[in-house]
């Protein structure tokens, strides 16, 4: 199967009662046609919530619809594209095990996976709101380690439906999202392994040199693990 671009979704701040600030943006929904990706994210799209949201290293936001599809076989409804919030779906390739670091094209912009999304109570309330089991969800889907790459946009340019996902370079560490969203929420064991990406995210770089530092690892350590 080609990767490709199932959707593209896009959302504004909405009055929300139910979120934690009051309003929130995580009702992404499909549009038609090209949509410009520029360095804070997509053209119509937004974030309210900007100090865990949005940002260069939070550009877009791409989840799989096989990954929809589980949960929708989980829930026993299905899943439309968007309802996790996601800027891209995707199809055909595991965005999971992708690398940080990794690059992709896609249309016209080239991005880069930079993060991973944690998941919150607005994202909880969100799922109840809009009719979905929502019991124990933050660490249902914590548990799962499958939580969709944040994307740097390293080239700007247009993206659509239909668009192919070529993965033009991997750094070869083997760090992938799920590793890094397992490092930093379920097994900190993990985060040395975080040291091993070239730019990695600041605040994932400073819980791996803190928790290596709390190791009593000699700094000469950090130097060989980057």
């Amino acid at each position: 199967m080609i990767a490709s671009v199932v959707s593209v979704n896009v959302g504004l701040p909405r009055e929300a009662a139910w979120a934690n600030l009051g309003r929130t943006a995580i009702d992404k929904r499909p549009v038609r046609g090209q949509v410009w990706a520029g360095r804070t994210g997509l053209e119509g799209d937004r974030v309210f919530d900007t100090r865990h949201h949005g940002g260069v290293d939070k550009a877009v936001y791409a989840f799989a619809r096989e990954d929809l599809d589980r949960w929708a076989e989980e829930l026993g409804v299905e899943v439309r594209d968007g309802q996790f919030g996601e800027n891209l779906t995707t199809r055909g390739i595991d965005v999971n095990e992708a690398e940080v670091g990794e690059r992709w094209l896609v249309g016209g912009a080239l991005l880069e996976v930079a993060s991973v999304r944690t998941p919150c109570q607005d994202f909880k309330a969100w799922m109840g709101r809009s009719g979905y089991e929502q019991r124990a969800w933050v660490k249902r889907f914590a548990l799962e380690a499958r939580p969709g790459p944040y994307l740097r946009v390293l080239t700007e340019g247009p993206v659509a439906a239909g668009d192919q996902v070529t993965v033009v370079h991997q750094p070869g560490h083997g760090v992938t999202v799920s590793t890094m969203f397992r490092a930093l929420l379920l097994d900190s064991s993990l985060l040395p392994e975080l040291l091993r990406v070239d730019g990695l995210v600041t605040q994932a770089r400073v819980r791996a040199e803190e928790y290596v530092a709390a190791q009593g690892a000699p700094r000469a350590a950090l130097a060989t693990v980057r």
